[in-house]
């Protein structure tokens, strides 16, 4: 069974799912899914799990993200970006400088508001399904990270920039509210997204071109993380779920009994490693 991670470079105007749904049926796969998904208009590094990977989702979910991101000042829409209908406007024309500073103003922590039309849940329905029947809702704002925003090109009413930050930032909302922070409105035009923890979509193919030899095992996923030997007795302890006192200082760690990859584990408080994902 191939079981492990493929990376592929989404392209404009199809869903996460219908990516999914090509890959799974390209490859006959039993299971697969996303770890993080993109807007149709969006494009860039989709990361999937295929068959027991799928399990890791959890993990992948909390990596931090880069992207590339364009926005257009001057008009803000019901969607956040160019999907909407404007619902604000205006043609004041700020500086430079301001929009520069406003921007900036943005990296660090802080709570943002998600879009009301994002895939968000409420009460079991998905928030841009809520918002097209009329009955849009407003999440509680969630805390998020902008560890860095690098300004790449600058015409007005087009900006563009590169931004790294942590799980949960929807681009949109920065749209949205750098928009609101200079007083003329702002929606995002473009998104791709370039990087998610480890994986970089210069290592991401067309769904055309992706073949299994492009698989990355679940071990070289997870590559960063230290890697803990097991013997025999210790090896069914975790297998079963039991906890290992165990000595190493990272939370999350590589499992393996005589050479042979077997899982994942988490170091608890008390000190023991437990099983997170097994082979």
């Amino acid at each position: 069974m191939n079981n492990g991670i493929l990376l592929v470079d989404k392209h404009q105007g199809v869903s996460s799912n219908y990516i999914v749904q090509f890959i799974k049926k390209k490859f006959s796969l039993d299971k697969i899914g996303h770890f993080g998904t993109l807007d149709p208009q969006a494009t860039g590094l989709l990361v999937l799990g295929l068959n027991k990977a799928t399990k890791l989702s959890k993990f992948f979910l909390n990596y931090d993200k880069c992207y590339l991101a364009e926005i257009c000042l001057g008009a803000q829409t019901d969607t956040d970006d160019l999907e909407g209908q404007i619902i604000f406007s205006s043609n004041e024309i700020p500086s430079q400088d301001n929009i520069i500073k406003v921007i900036n103003s943005f990296i660090g922590t802080q709570h943002q508001t998600p879009p009301v039309f994002s895939a968000l849940k409420h009460k079991g329905k998905k928030l841009y399904e809520l918002a097209r029947m009329g009955t849009p809702v407003t999440k509680e704002p969630r805390e998020i990270n902008i560890y860095d925003i690098e300004i790449m090109e600058q015409s007005f009413p087009k900006c563009s920039f590169k931004i790294s930050c942590s799980k949960g930032t929807y681009i949109r909302s920065l749209a949205r509210d750098i928009g609101t922070g200079l007083g003329i409105g702002c929606h995002l035009s473009k998104l791709q997204r370039l990087s998610q923890g480890d994986f970089r979509i210069s290592d991401a193919k067309d769904i055309n071109n992706v073949e299994m030899s492009d698989l990355i095992h679940i071990k070289d996923a997870f590559k960063g993380y230290e890697k803990l030997m097991l013997s025999p007795e210790d090896t069914k302890k975790f297998v079963n779920g039991v906890g290992i006192q165990c000595n190493k200082g990272t939370k999350l760690l590589r499992v393996f009994s005589e050479n042979k990859f077997i899982g994942l584990g988490s170091i608890k408080k008390d000190g023991c490693i437990k099983q997170e994902f097994l082979v």
